[in-house]
């Protein structure tokens, strides 16, 4: 979520929802405010049935829902394991928001050690962010210490800075997340530290090296970066999120034709963490056509999608 986006325009009518897919959504293992079963549950309920948690830089849910002793997921709702990776924009001659690019791994395998300390090593560094930020906040005279969870620095989630955000707002010192990030904590704000790990193509060969599909998320500027894009399709890129829930139609169109220009797989999802409104709300607007998940499920079966033991 550190990639600030354009949130969903207000003149788009606010529908019950009929995406039978979302594969970018956030639990309480990064950066978003439900825990990971009730998220499933509310995504089940709203009638996803292919589903993928994308913690930034964390299996962590996955693993717990599908762990021995485990609740049962419910009837038919094929749950993929996923991730979404903050990569930072060195080695790119380009200039784009914060210097960074999301890079969604769908369908990796959850057992892949050398992946599990790639991310491990990505949460590391977020941990050194967010206590650097604490720091900072303290240091401009807006504490943050006593409205962050407990025991936060010390877990083993990915740490963001939506949970500073919620923690200025709890404080008096914001009047909602987006506000937060407005004045304090995004790019050249007096709150905002610099993040450092991966590059693109470091996260994209990680992706693709523990056996997931590659797909830049929520990245509105592809068509105009085609360069860019072309770049990173040379680099083993796999697909781009055309159907992110903040985008218009006109949006959904210029990017779906990049995806099919490039031969990029098209992805999509809500991109929920529970700040402006329950999940119900947020698939409420998300588009994913039918003949778009098709090929997004039998893009993920040609990469070996669901591992066999």
């Amino acid at each position: 979520m550190a990639q600030r986006h354009a949130p969903r325009p207000p003149d788009l009518p606010l529908v019950p929802g009929t995406a039978t897919a979302d594969v970018h959504a956030h639990t309480t293992r990064s950066d978003g405010v439900l825990e990971p079963a009730e998220l499933v549950r509310q995504a089940y309920a709203a009638g996803v049935r292919l589903f993928a948690i994308a913690d930034h830089d964390n299996l962590a849910a996955y693993r717990e829902l599908t762990a021995p002793g485990a609740d049962p997921l419910p009837d038919g709702l094929e749950l993929v394991p996923a991730v979404e990776i903050n990569a930072v924009t060195r080695g790119l001659d380009v200039e784009l928001l914060e210097g960074e690019l999301h890079i969604l791994g769908i369908g990796v395998d959850p057992r892949d050690e050398a992946f599990e300390a790639v991310i491990a090593a990505q949460r590391g560094a977020r941990r050194l962010r967010f206590a650097t930020t604490v720091a900072r906040l303290r240091d401009l005279g807006i504490p943050v210490d006593e409205h962050l969870p407990s025991g936060v620095l010390e877990s083993d989630d990915a740490l963001g800075r939506p949970t500073l955000a919620r923690a200025l707002v709890a404080a008096g010192h914001a009047e909602s997340v987006e506000h937060a990030f407005r004045t304090i904590l995004g790019h050249g704000l007096p709150g905002y530290v610099p993040r450092t790990g991966l590059s693109p193509v470091e996260a994209i060969r990680a992706i693709r090296a523990a056996g997931g599909l590659a797909s830049i998320a929520h990245f509105s500027d592809a068509p105009s970066r085609l360069a860019l894009m072309r770049e990173l399709v040379g680099e083993g890129l796999d697909g781009l999120e055309t159907h992110h829930r903040s985008f218009a139609p006109d949006t959904r169109d210029a990017l779906a034709a990049c995806a099919r220009l490039l031969g990029l797989v098209e992805t999509g999802g809500t991109d929920f963490h529970g700040d402006t409104g329950d999940y119900a709300d947020a698939h409420a607007g998300l588009v994913m056509p039918d003949l778009l998940v098709a090929a997004l499920r039998g893009a993920l079966r040609m990469r070996g999608w669901p591992v066999r033991p």
